[in-house]
């Protein structure tokens, strides 16, 4: 895949660029290296300083990013504007809070005596240059989320981003040198993807964070295993959205539409898969099509767009053909499901029903703004449908029966239960999945501690 902005609402190529050479890719290593010696050193009040400016500045770009974005990938260009200064707050957010996610930890006075020391801790240290390797579909957040706790702990990164967002990979890096982080902090490597196993078993990149496809994740992860090496991996999501008879039907289904087609429905964590209760499954569905057919298709630089294309030819074709072939399994489709002519990687808001287990659509993320319904007899065949998916990262729950909300708690496969309200990542709460979903956690203190050295630190009586 060539490195290029291809702009996905008309199809025209806008820019090229050459990858780096091996030369080019050598500095940077031994930079980030040299970087982090002197860089895992600073105190935290130098690095929040440093990272509170990059936000001021992320702010001020905030309308030519987001037109950058939308250029490169086809997402709403409101809906890029909202990116980024959700990426500004992460920014301040792990800047005043990294000192006590990180503070020293205290074992238990008893403990510390039963093990024979005078006074003990666990100290969280920098690992060391990190690389990321980030999609497409949030160019800006899916960075971010990884940088700003990796920079608060003293790491240094290294970014290997989609092909088809270089602009927006060069801007972070230029954004984060802007503020003040040394070179080294962070740089972006213009590479295909090819490259990424070579350095990954560089000795001097010391862990790894893949969001992005299964096959990219089982690359990553089994190259880094055999190096040893920590990873964090956030892959596809399939996720379940659940509406039992207490639920405000009328609220569930407007949500419902956001859910789906949040960032032209190009999201591992929108809901995917609509699971009803046969009492209210007529209503919500009758509710649900109409919003679906309501939404604006168009422009995405048109601020009343409220879906643009799809980010690539090959992404509609993926998705195309997922439909197609639950239509010839004996799906219904309530809305949408046909290409538009004119140019562009369009396709309209879809709404299956009817599904079986034998399609694929069933088994496989359907990355684009289509949804798929199914009937539930009764709590226990929803939580059975919710959870016969190979995917495990978030779900929604529509209930006021406290009852329900335990059983769903206590029985969803996946590493979110959201409930009377859609899947939206926040830096104060971890993010990740299960099962093929990925591993590890992003956001929060659990995240920030994934690419930490835990010390323990024992001193003798």
């Amino acid at each position: 895949m060539p490195i290029a902005t291809v702009n996905p609402a008309n199809g025209e190529t806008l820019k090229t660029y050459e990858a780096m050479d091996e030369e080019e890719l050598e500095r940077r290593l031994r930079l980030a290296e040299a970087t982090f010696r002197t860089y895992r050193t600073t105190a935290f009040a130098d690095r929040a300083r440093l990272l509170n400016r990059a936000a001021d500045l992320l702010d001020e770009d905030r309308a030519e990013i987001a037109r950058v974005m939308t250029t490169e990938m086809g997402k709403p260009v409101r809906q890029a504007r909202a990116e980024a200064a959700k990426c500004a707050k992460a920014m301040r957010w792990y800047a005043e809070h990294a000192p006590e996610l990180l503070a020293d930890e205290r074992p238990a006075e008893s403990d510390v005596k039963d093990s024979g020391a005078s006074h003990a801790l666990v100290r969280y240290r920098p690992l060391g240059p990190v690389l990321a390797v980030m999609p497409w579909n949030f160019p800006l957040w899916q960075v971010v989320r990884f940088a700003a706790p990796a920079l608060m702990a003293g790491n240094v990164g290294l970014l290997k981003h989609a092909s088809n967002v270089p602009q927006t990979a060069l801007y972070l890096e230029d954004l984060f040198h802007r503020a003040g982080f040394s070179e080294g902090c962070f740089q972006t490597l213009l590479i295909g993807s090819g490259a990424v196993d070579e350095i990954l078993r560089d000795e001097r990149i010391k862990a790894a964070t893949l969001t992005g496809s299964e096959p990219a994740g089982r690359a990553v992860a089994s190259t880094a295993g055999e190096m040893v090496k920590k990873t964090v991996l956030e892959l596809g999501g399939s996720d379940p959205f659940v509406v039992m008879p207490s639920a405000d039907v009328d609220r569930a289904a407007e949500v419902a539409v956001t859910a789906r087609v949040q960032n032209n429905g190009q999201s591992c964590i929108a809901a995917k898969r609509f699971i009803v209760h046969s009492d209210v499954y007529d209503r919500f569905t009758e509710r649900f099509t109409e919003g679906m057919k309501a939404l604006k298709v168009g422009d995405p630089l048109d601020e009343e767009t409220q879906v643009g294309p799809l980010a690539s030819e090959q992404g509609r074709a993926d998705l195309e053909e997922l439909v197609d072939d639950a239509r010839r399994g004996g799906a219904t489709v309530l809305c949408g499901g046909e290409r538009p002519d004119g140019p562009g990687w369009y396709y309209p808001p879809t709404v299956l029903a009817g599904l079986g287990r034998e399609m694929r659509i069933h088994r496989e993320e359907a990355f684009g703004p289509v949804a798929t319904l199914y009937r539930a007899a009764d709590l226990d065949e929803a939580v059975l449908i919710a959870n016969d998916s190979p995917f495990g990262l978030s779900s929604n729950v529509w209930t006021r029966e406290a009852a329900e909300v335990d059983r769903f708690v206590r029985d969803l496969e996946a590493g979110g239960v959201y409930v009377n309200g859609m899947t939206a990542s926040h830096p104060a709460f971890p993010f990740g999945g299960v099962k093929r979903s990925g591993y590890g956690r992003e956001l929060s203190g659990h995240g920030i501690r994934e690419f930490c050295n835990i010390t323990t630190v024992w001193h003798g009586a």
